[in-house]
């Protein structure tokens, strides 16, 4: 370890060239963060799960941003913005004299190729967009329009998420997805990235807003928690954020030799059906399974109360958030699996499917949790299958996954995130259930339309009656931001929206 360590430092080289310039490097020049979490893509169009999204959002800024530490969407890449009445069209005016990384400019007709290039490729979150815009409009090199397909209330959320950052024309194929190093537009760029271990980010210098404060950041990735906790505590790294286990932060708590930090978070996990995929087509078989699953050991037993049960999709703390869902009733799954004719001879033979890395190193153990309570009916017998988060990702896309494990950080702060990608027809067969409901697509939809908040959530009230009946997913539990960082290191911050900000952080 102590030669990794070496290793480490003597990667920052006495001089480092930034945007051409320059300096001469110190301790506090750098900041090491380690993760568990993989990177998939680094391209917006195609970046969905965590990692790829926040190493995005550290490179790269849109039309609007959240003011660290709070919900409120405040101009980022645009100067300003109007909505017409009929909330139909959003003219933007851009900022003069932006600029990518590498010079090149950033104007109206380059967010028109990018929100075109998303709807184009159809990748993963793409729905965000194709479901609602209908069309991109040029005015002049800083004003442009969005046209709607609906009003939207918040729409204007979804243009502070990764999704709808701009790309450069000259870099990015309107056709494929790109998987070279990104060009940037945020606060970082990416200097160096070696695939599966870790990514070095330095000063853009063509930014146009203030400055990151430490001017490089080394993302190195870690196979486990184990490994992680580790370099932790040999000083390999200044920060660890996602994930070590619940034990272990527990412990690191008492370290005085750490701060750590713990922060609300809107993150949910859920167990996933595949509703075309028997035996999983029968709704009674997954209310069954919603039945026998008991939140409050897995957050127990697992989690060491690190995380709340949840019995509904739209987290707590959140407006619209009704917990609809069954609760563990033991007999009540025995009925239902009764009545279905299965006994302790002709048991439901199920399959139950988690990736081993991705969510952390608690991911084995709260799969065979769930596998124990569903066994404990005497009714089923299930089979663990896993997968790694790339071939997991195309299986669930695929449908080859009948009943799955899967976690949902937010797009946007609204409670439509939690209830759009997972209930729409148009978007569910994203998240690998292919559900689809004509009277919950007709509330959604109205949902959407409706600006006032009182009413919004009384339509989500009757969407999560009808998901409580449906079963399409069972929620398990919310949560929680959690930060290990050496004493020096300053600028933490547990952000309610989920982005962990690199451009704060710095050593004192």
């Amino acid at each position: 370890m102590r030669k990794f360590l070496s290793l480490i430092i003597a990667f920052f080289v006495l001089v480092s060239l930034i945007g051409g310039k320059a300096f001469a490097i110190s301790s506090k020049n750098y900041i090491i963060i380690g993760t568990t979490d993989k990177i998939s893509s680094l391209d917006p169009a195609k970046g969905y799960d965590y990692l790829s999204c926040n190493i995005l959002q550290n490179i790269m800024e849109g039309l609007v941003k959240y003011i660290p530490g709070t919900t409120k969407i405040v101009p980022g890449l645009a100067k300003s913005w109007k909505i017409s009445k009929d909330g139909l069209v959003y003219t933007f005016y851009l900022k003069k004299g932006l600029k990518f990384s590498n010079g090149d400019p950033i104007n109206a007709k380059v967010f028109k190729f990018s929100i075109d290039r998303v709807i184009k490729l159809k990748q993963d979150p793409s729905f965000l967009l194709s479901d609602v815009v209908k069309k991109v409009e040029v005015v002049n090199d800083t004003e442009f329009k969005i046209y709607l397909k609906y009003p939207f209330a918040p729409f204007i959320n979804i243009l502070a998420f990764t999704v709808s950052y701009p790309v450069d024309p000259k870099v990015y194929s309107k056709d494929k997805v790109y998987n070279g190093i990104p060009v940037a537009s945020g606060p970082y760029m990416v200097k160096k990235w070696v695939r599966g271990q870790q990514i070095e980010l330095v000063r853009n210098l063509y930014y146009s807003g203030k400055k990151a404060k430490t001017p490089i950041i080394l993302v190195k990735l870690y196979r486990n928690a184990n490994t992680l906790y580790i370099a932790l505590l040999n000083g390999e790294i200044d920060v660890a954020y996602r994930t070590l286990l619940p034990q272990q932060f527990a412990k690191i708590q008492k370290n005085k030799h750490f701060i750590s930090m713990v922060g609300p978070s809107p993150f949910i996990r859920e167990i996933v059906f595949n509703v075309k995929y028997k035996p999983f087509t029968n709704r009674k078989i997954r209310e069954a399974i919603a039945y026998a699953v008991d939140r409050k050991q897995i957050v127990k037993d697992v989690f060491n109360n690190q995380v709340t049960p949840l019995y509904t999709l739209i987290p707590k703390g959140m407006w619209g958030h009704k917990p609809v869902m069954p609760h563990h009733n033991i007999k009540k799954a025995v009925e239902i699996l009764k009545s279905l004719g299965y006994s302790k001879s002709n048991p439901l033979k199920i399959t139950l499917w988690y990736s081993p890395s991705h969510y952390g190193s608690t991911e084995a153990a709260l799969a065979l949790t769930i596998k124990n309570q569903l066994e404990k009916t005497g009714l089923i017998k299930c089979q663990l299958k896993s997968a790694e988060w790339a071939t997991y990702v195309d299986y669930w896309n695929k449908g080859v996954m009948g009943m799955f494990l899967l976690g949902w950080y937010p797009d946007y702060f609204d409670p439509d995130d939690y209830m759009w990608p997972f209930l729409a027809s148009s978007a569910s067969n994203g998240m690998g259930s292919f559900y689809s409901n004509k009277k919950v697509d007709e509330l959604l939809l109205k949902a959407r339309k409706v600006v006032n908040k009182k009413e919004r959530a009384k339509i989500y009230y009757q969407v999560q009656q009808i998901m409580a009946k449906d079963v399409p997913y069972v929620p398990l539990f919310q949560g929680k931001q959690r930060v290990v960082a050496k004493p020096n290191i300053k600028g933490l911050l547990l952000d309610p929206v989920q982005i962990f900000r690199y451009y704060l952080l710095y050593k004192k």
